[in-house]
Protein backbone atom coordinates (compact mmCIF):
# COMPACT_ATOMS: atom_id res chain seq x y z
CA UNK A 1 0.00 0.00 0.00
CA UNK A 2 1.32 3.33 -0.73
CA UNK A 3 1.88 5.91 1.74
CA UNK A 4 3.65 9.48 2.15
CA UNK A 5 5.96 10.45 4.69
CA UNK A 6 5.63 13.93 5.48
CA UNK A 7 8.27 14.51 8.14
CA UNK A 8 11.46 13.00 7.69
CA UNK A 9 15.29 14.16 7.73
CA UNK A 10 16.55 12.48 5.04
CA UNK A 11 20.11 14.24 5.21
CA UNK A 12 20.77 11.99 8.29
CA UNK A 13 19.74 8.57 6.29
CA UNK A 14 21.80 6.48 4.49
CA UNK A 15 20.69 5.49 0.68
CA UNK A 16 19.72 2.25 1.93
CA UNK A 17 16.71 4.48 4.33
CA UNK A 18 15.74 5.42 0.86
CA UNK A 19 15.82 1.54 -1.08
CA UNK A 20 13.95 0.58 2.24
CA UNK A 21 11.28 3.54 2.39
CA UNK A 22 10.74 2.69 -1.17
CA UNK A 23 10.17 -0.80 -1.01
CA UNK A 24 7.76 -0.48 1.06
CA UNK A 25 5.48 1.79 -0.63
CA UNK A 26 6.60 5.44 0.32
CA UNK A 27 5.64 7.70 -2.62
CA UNK A 28 7.14 10.98 -1.84
CA UNK A 29 9.43 12.37 1.25
CA UNK A 30 9.31 15.95 2.64
CA UNK A 31 11.57 17.17 4.82
CA UNK A 32 11.60 20.36 7.10
CA UNK A 33 14.75 21.96 7.82
CA UNK A 34 16.16 21.31 11.32
CA UNK A 35 19.28 21.00 13.29
CA UNK A 36 22.28 19.74 12.06
CA UNK A 37 23.15 17.24 15.15
CA UNK A 38 24.99 20.29 16.41
CA UNK A 39 24.91 23.96 16.76
CA UNK A 40 25.91 25.86 13.38
CA UNK A 41 28.19 28.71 13.39
CA UNK A 42 26.88 30.87 10.78
CA UNK A 43 24.17 31.66 8.49
CA UNK A 44 26.45 30.41 5.96
CA UNK A 45 26.14 27.00 7.15
CA UNK A 46 22.46 26.95 6.60
CA UNK A 47 22.83 28.43 3.15
CA UNK A 48 24.62 25.42 2.27
CA UNK A 49 22.00 23.17 4.36
CA UNK A 50 19.37 25.14 2.17
CA UNK A 51 20.99 23.85 -0.77
CA UNK A 52 21.13 20.28 0.28
CA UNK A 53 17.42 19.89 0.64
CA UNK A 54 16.62 21.82 -2.38
CA UNK A 55 19.04 20.53 -5.21
CA UNK A 56 20.71 17.69 -3.80
CA UNK A 57 18.71 15.77 -1.87
CA UNK A 58 16.05 15.59 -4.72
CA UNK A 59 18.18 13.61 -6.56
CA UNK A 60 19.06 11.14 -4.21
CA UNK A 61 15.63 10.39 -3.73
CA UNK A 62 14.60 10.50 -6.95
CA UNK A 63 16.53 7.39 -7.90
CA UNK A 64 14.11 5.37 -6.33
CA UNK A 65 11.61 6.75 -7.63
CA UNK A 66 10.95 8.93 -4.43
CA UNK A 67 9.62 12.23 -4.91
CA UNK A 68 11.00 14.78 -1.88
CA UNK A 69 10.19 18.30 -0.79
CA UNK A 70 11.38 20.16 1.88
CA UNK A 71 10.58 22.94 4.18
CA UNK A 72 13.15 25.91 5.37
CA UNK A 73 13.66 27.61 8.85
CA UNK A 74 15.90 27.70 11.23
CA UNK A 75 15.11 25.40 13.64
CA UNK A 76 13.80 26.23 17.03
CA UNK A 77 17.19 24.99 19.08
CA UNK A 78 19.07 27.56 17.08
CA UNK A 79 16.94 30.32 17.62
CA UNK A 80 18.47 31.41 21.21
CA UNK A 81 20.95 33.07 19.03
CA UNK A 82 18.73 36.15 17.49
CA UNK A 83 21.29 37.70 15.16
CA UNK A 84 22.23 33.88 13.63
CA UNK A 85 18.46 33.11 13.56
CA UNK A 86 17.71 36.63 11.84
CA UNK A 87 20.58 36.21 9.46
CA UNK A 88 19.17 32.87 8.73
CA UNK A 89 16.07 34.34 7.92
CA UNK A 90 16.88 36.39 5.30
CA UNK A 91 18.09 33.81 3.12
CA UNK A 92 15.02 32.42 3.21
CA UNK A 93 12.90 34.11 0.43
CA UNK A 94 15.54 33.29 -1.88
CA UNK A 95 14.73 29.74 -1.81
CA UNK A 96 10.97 29.50 -1.68
CA UNK A 97 10.47 29.27 -5.59
CA UNK A 98 12.33 26.55 -5.89
CA UNK A 99 10.29 23.30 -6.84
CA UNK A 100 10.11 21.31 -3.94
CA UNK A 101 9.51 24.02 -1.44
CA UNK A 102 6.10 23.42 0.45
CA UNK A 103 6.28 26.25 3.21
CA UNK A 104 8.17 27.58 5.98
CA UNK A 105 8.83 25.03 8.92
CA UNK A 106 9.57 23.18 11.38
CA UNK A 107 9.69 26.05 13.19
CA UNK A 108 8.31 26.17 16.98
CA UNK A 109 9.30 26.15 20.23
CA UNK A 110 12.18 23.95 22.24
CA UNK A 111 12.42 25.21 25.50
CA UNK A 112 9.49 28.07 25.47
CA UNK A 113 12.14 30.84 25.66
CA UNK A 114 11.62 34.07 24.76
CA UNK A 115 13.72 34.31 21.83
CA UNK A 116 12.65 31.53 21.00
CA UNK A 117 8.86 32.65 20.76
CA UNK A 118 10.15 35.67 18.80
CA UNK A 119 12.25 33.80 16.29
CA UNK A 120 8.82 31.37 15.89
CA UNK A 121 6.64 34.70 15.07
CA UNK A 122 9.41 36.48 12.62
CA UNK A 123 8.90 32.70 10.99
CA UNK A 124 5.22 33.33 10.48
CA UNK A 125 5.66 36.95 9.72
CA UNK A 126 8.01 35.54 6.69
CA UNK A 127 5.12 32.68 5.67
CA UNK A 128 2.38 35.61 6.11
CA UNK A 129 3.95 37.84 3.77
CA UNK A 130 4.92 35.16 1.11
CA UNK A 131 1.45 33.07 1.51
CA UNK A 132 3.57 29.63 2.60
CA UNK A 133 2.32 26.70 4.54
CA UNK A 134 3.38 26.51 7.86
CA UNK A 135 4.69 23.33 9.74
CA UNK A 136 5.29 23.57 13.63
CA UNK A 137 7.15 21.60 16.10
CA UNK A 138 6.24 21.66 19.27
CA UNK A 139 8.54 20.78 22.48
CA UNK A 140 8.88 17.45 24.31
CA UNK A 141 7.34 16.01 26.56
CA UNK A 142 6.49 18.31 30.44
CA UNK A 143 7.11 21.59 28.17
CA UNK A 144 4.61 20.22 25.22
CA UNK A 145 1.49 21.27 26.54
CA UNK A 146 2.82 24.86 27.49
CA UNK A 147 4.47 25.39 24.14
CA UNK A 148 1.30 23.99 22.08
CA UNK A 149 -0.49 26.85 24.30
CA UNK A 150 1.76 29.38 23.24
CA UNK A 151 2.31 28.75 19.39
CA UNK A 152 -1.41 28.76 19.63
CA UNK A 153 -1.86 32.13 21.18
CA UNK A 154 0.74 33.55 19.01
CA UNK A 155 -0.95 32.46 15.74
CA UNK A 156 -3.64 34.20 16.91
CA UNK A 157 -1.71 37.77 16.62
CA UNK A 158 -1.62 37.05 12.42
CA UNK A 159 -5.05 37.50 10.67
CA UNK A 160 -3.78 36.26 7.58
CA UNK A 161 -2.82 32.99 8.56
CA UNK A 162 -5.55 30.81 7.89
CA UNK A 163 -5.54 27.39 10.52
CA UNK A 164 -6.31 25.54 7.74
CA UNK A 165 -2.70 25.68 5.83
CA UNK A 166 -0.83 25.34 8.93
CA UNK A 167 0.21 21.84 10.52
CA UNK A 168 1.16 21.44 14.28
CA UNK A 169 3.42 18.41 15.09
CA UNK A 170 4.65 15.66 17.51
CA UNK A 171 1.00 15.71 19.11
CA UNK A 172 0.38 13.79 22.48
CA UNK A 173 -2.78 12.97 23.25
CA UNK A 174 -2.49 15.81 25.77
CA UNK A 175 -2.21 18.25 22.54
CA UNK A 176 -4.25 16.69 20.13
CA UNK A 177 -7.95 17.97 20.91
CA UNK A 178 -6.34 21.94 21.53
CA UNK A 179 -4.77 22.07 18.05
CA UNK A 180 -7.58 20.40 16.16
CA UNK A 181 -10.36 22.25 18.11
CA UNK A 182 -8.66 25.77 16.96
CA UNK A 183 -8.64 24.58 13.36
CA UNK A 184 -5.13 23.87 12.59
CA UNK A 185 -3.71 20.06 11.34
CA UNK A 186 -2.06 17.86 13.94
CA UNK A 187 0.20 15.57 12.92
CA UNK A 188 1.41 12.24 15.21
CA UNK A 189 5.27 11.56 15.21
CA UNK A 190 6.09 7.57 15.29
CA UNK A 191 9.25 8.11 17.42
CA UNK A 192 10.42 4.91 19.85
CA UNK A 193 11.85 7.82 22.05
CA UNK A 194 10.22 10.84 23.74
CA UNK A 195 7.34 11.07 21.28
CA UNK A 196 4.52 8.38 20.29
CA UNK A 197 4.12 4.34 20.42
CA UNK A 198 1.93 3.05 16.87
CA UNK A 199 -0.59 1.70 19.29
CA UNK A 200 -0.98 5.50 21.31
CA UNK A 201 -1.16 6.79 17.76
CA UNK A 202 -4.15 4.53 16.58
CA UNK A 203 -5.58 5.62 19.28
CA UNK A 204 -5.73 9.24 18.99
CA UNK A 205 -6.61 8.61 15.28
CA UNK A 206 -9.67 6.79 16.52
CA UNK A 207 -10.45 9.42 18.78
CA UNK A 208 -10.70 11.88 16.85
CA UNK A 209 -11.85 10.18 13.87
CA UNK A 210 -8.50 10.37 11.39
CA UNK A 211 -9.78 14.14 11.52
CA UNK A 212 -6.98 16.72 9.56
CA UNK A 213 -4.20 14.37 11.04
CA UNK A 214 -1.17 13.16 9.52
CA UNK A 215 1.84 10.73 10.81
CA UNK A 216 5.32 10.62 9.89
CA UNK A 217 8.49 9.23 11.62
CA UNK A 218 10.52 12.52 11.99
CA UNK A 219 13.39 10.31 11.16
CA UNK A 220 16.57 12.18 12.15
CA UNK A 221 20.22 11.51 13.42
CA UNK A 222 18.54 10.24 16.84
CA UNK A 223 17.47 6.46 17.48
CA UNK A 224 14.20 6.58 15.04
CA UNK A 225 12.68 4.58 12.61
CA UNK A 226 12.40 5.40 8.84
CA UNK A 227 10.00 2.97 8.36
CA UNK A 228 7.78 3.39 11.33
CA UNK A 229 4.54 4.80 9.28
CA UNK A 230 4.19 1.57 7.04
CA UNK A 231 4.81 -0.54 10.28
CA UNK A 232 1.90 1.55 11.48
CA UNK A 233 -0.19 1.01 8.79
CA UNK A 234 0.53 -2.88 9.78
CA UNK A 235 -1.13 -2.15 13.34
CA UNK A 236 -3.83 -0.95 11.68
CA UNK A 237 -4.86 -3.82 10.17
CA UNK A 238 -4.32 -6.05 12.70
CA UNK A 239 -6.94 -2.96 14.80
CA UNK A 240 -9.27 -4.12 12.48
CA UNK A 241 -8.69 -0.68 10.04
CA UNK A 242 -10.20 -1.50 6.11
CA UNK A 243 -7.49 -0.59 3.56
CA UNK A 244 -9.95 2.75 2.80
CA UNK A 245 -9.37 3.81 6.21
CA UNK A 246 -5.45 3.25 6.48
CA UNK A 247 -5.47 5.01 2.78
CA UNK A 248 -6.75 8.09 4.95
CA UNK A 249 -4.18 9.00 7.37
CA UNK A 250 -1.43 7.72 4.95
CA UNK A 251 -2.07 8.85 1.96
CA UNK A 252 -5.19 11.34 1.26
CA UNK A 253 -4.48 13.45 4.38
CA UNK A 254 -0.98 14.83 3.88
CA UNK A 255 -1.54 14.67 0.14
CA UNK A 256 -4.43 17.42 0.88
CA UNK A 257 -2.75 19.29 3.40
CA UNK A 258 0.86 19.77 1.34
CA UNK A 259 -1.58 19.89 -1.61
CA UNK A 260 -2.86 23.27 -0.68
CA UNK A 261 0.91 24.01 -2.10
CA UNK A 262 0.79 23.88 -6.12
CA UNK A 263 3.70 22.57 -5.89
CA UNK A 264 2.86 19.19 -4.31
CA UNK A 265 2.69 17.03 -7.23
CA UNK A 266 0.94 13.37 -5.99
Amino acid sequence: MNYIEPHGHMVSRTTDDYERMAIAGCQAICEPAFWAGFDRASADGFYDYFRQITEYEPKRAARFGIQHYSWLCINPKEAEDMKLAEDVIALIPQFLDMPGVLGIGEIGLNKNSRNELHIFEQHVQLAQDHDQLVLIHTPHLEDKLKGTRLIVDSLKNFPRINPSRVIIDHVEEHTIDHVLDHGFWAGITLYPESKCTPHRAIDMLEHRHAERIWMNSACDWGISDPLAVPKTMQAMRQRGWTPEMIQRVAWENPRAFMGQCPKFKL
